[in-house]
Formats: structure tokens, sequence, C-alpha cells
């Protein structure tokens, strides 16, 4: 379990600690309840206010982020002990900022509103996320020239998942299932693995990626399509077989880029402009605590 001290979430608390826990597996974080609502009300006993809170939800309110809700043991930041303390995902924060009743919430359900506004406007011109996301890269330092390869990627990328579908791939775990073995044929690592050892969560692993990197993942994709374009697998057995096959040519040129260079093409090198601070241990599903439902 990574509590984590960065600084994203306490900055929009007007730097009060909000403790939040990483999830590796589900890659979310999980926050404490009741330092959000201390932050959005000053209340004195923050976890009275949150059961008071919950009895006046409405039953639409309660199913939302009771089903949310779980314990974790968080450190306490009076005397440094653990202590069983409900925690809610980033949505199910989000949900419960919604329903605080206190004017320190109104900036975050207006930045909430705003978000809203601007994905609507989005679905109906999709050229205003384009955009938005290289904006995004341009103040995150990136050149035009890396961001117009960042957008051919994705383009790939799909080309590589419209084959899939059309092998019989539809559900979300089976992409990333095919994914993984594309990486694992060439890095060694998982997607998820491969993110750790850059020291990365949340943020995407291609835009942490140096240009080998880049360039190997590119190769294991792009041969993957073009395997199965040509033998036309289906079903997920098939596909992985393909998916193995493609990584191993990727593993192939990264032999002899390290023949030829002696530099391994793997890096731990990211693009993060910030660190993580880790306490504990990763968190693991059994670290959960049943609830009590009479609680509830």
């Amino acid at each position: 379990m990574n509590q984590n001290k960065l600084e994203t979430i306490s900055n929009l608390f007007e730097g009060k600690e909000i403790r939040s826990v990483w999830n590796a597996e589900k890659e979310d974080y999980y926050y404490s309840v009741v330092d959000v609502i201390s932050a959005l009300t000053d209340s004195s006993n923050p976890r009275n206010y949150w059961n008071m809170l919950k009895k006046r939800m409405t039953e639409e309110e309660k199913s939302e982020l009771y089903t949310k809700c779980v314990q974790l043991k968080l450190k306490s930041q009076k005397d440094g002990k653990s202590y069983v303390t409900d925690v809610l995902d980033t949505k199910g924060i989000l949900r419960l900022i919604e329903s605080v009743p206190s004017p320190k919430a109104e900036p975050f359900k207006l930045w909430l509103a705003n978000l809203g506004s601007e994905r609507i406007d989005e679905v109906f011109d999709p050229e205003k996320a384009i955009k938005r996301a290289v904006n995004y890269y341009r103040k995150r330092g990136y050149s035009l020239e890396w961001i117009e390869s960042r957008i051919k990627a994705i383009l790939d990328r799909n080309k590589l998942t419209d084959v899939w579908q059309e092998g019989g791939i539809t559900e979300n775990f089976e992409f990333g299932v095919l994914t993984n073995e594309i990486y694992k044929g060439w890095s060694g690592m998982k997607a998820n693995e491969y993110k750790a050892y850059k020291g990365l969560r949340k943020e995407n692993l291609r835009d942490n990626m140096t240009d080998i990197e880049i360039a190997l993942t590119n190769l294991g994709e792009i041969t993957t399509r073009d395997i199965a374009k040509k033998e036309h697998p289906y079903g997920l057995d098939e596909n992985i077989n393909v998916a193995k096959r493609g990584g191993r040519v990727a593993k192939g040129a990264r032999d002899f880029y390290k023949e030829e260079t002696n530099m391994s093409a793997v890096s731990k090198e990211n693009n993060l402009t910030y660190k993580y601070i880790d306490d504990i241990k990763q968190i693991k599903e059994n670290d959960f605590i049943e609830e009590d439902s009479s609680s509830k």
C-alpha cells in the first residue's frame, strides 16, 4: 500500500493534507473521507460530520457512495498510528464533494460543472479535444514534432485494436492481455510493471518513454497487426499467440540495439516533474477491511 504525499490533491484543498493510497492493480487512488470533509467544512469532528452526512443523503446517494466506500488502515496525522478509515476512489470522492453542503465545496462543484460542459462541447466538436491534448503536451514541454508523432502513434494503435476487434476481441481486459503480451515479449514486463519500473502511476507509459522504447513498442504493435491481418486469428488464445510473436520481433530489435550500442533499450527515465513519496507496501486486495453494514 502506497501512501502518497503528492501535492496535487492537497493543492486543491488549500494545502491541507489529504491522505491517499495508491492501488496499482486498479491504477487509482483511495482518499481519506474524513480528511476531505475536514478540509471542506473545518469541522472539529469530521468523523461525526461524515456520519451525519450519511444520514442526510438520499437513497440514491447512499447507494452510489456505499458501493465505492471501503476501509483501510491509514496512518493518523496526530499520533502516527494506523487506524481503520473510510476511503473512496477518485470518482467516489468527487461524488462525495457534490454531496457536502459547504461553501468551500462550491468551487469544486463549479469546476466539475465546467469539466462536464467542456466534454459535452467536445462531443459536438471533437477538434476541441484534440486542441486540449496538444495544449496540454505543449505546457508539459513536449515539442510539436513529438506531439505529431504521439498523435500518429494513437492512430496506429487504433489500427491494431480494429484488427483485434475483427478477430473477436471485445472486452477491455482482453485488449489489456494482448497489450501486455507485446510488452512482455520485448521488455520482459507487463504494462503496469513497466510503469512501476519508471516510477509512474496514473501517467501514460508512452508519454514517459525514450525514443528507442517508443520505437520498439511501435515495432511490436505493427508486427502484431500485420501478422493478424495476414493470418486472421480469432479469439483470445489465437490472438495471444500472435501478440507474443510481435513482441519477439521487437525483442530481436532490442537485442540488436544493445549489441550495436552497448546500451539498454529499457530505461527508468520519465518526464515527471514530481516524485511520489511512499511510506509503506503496495496495496493488496486483502488490505481492504470489511465494513459492518449496520454502521451504514
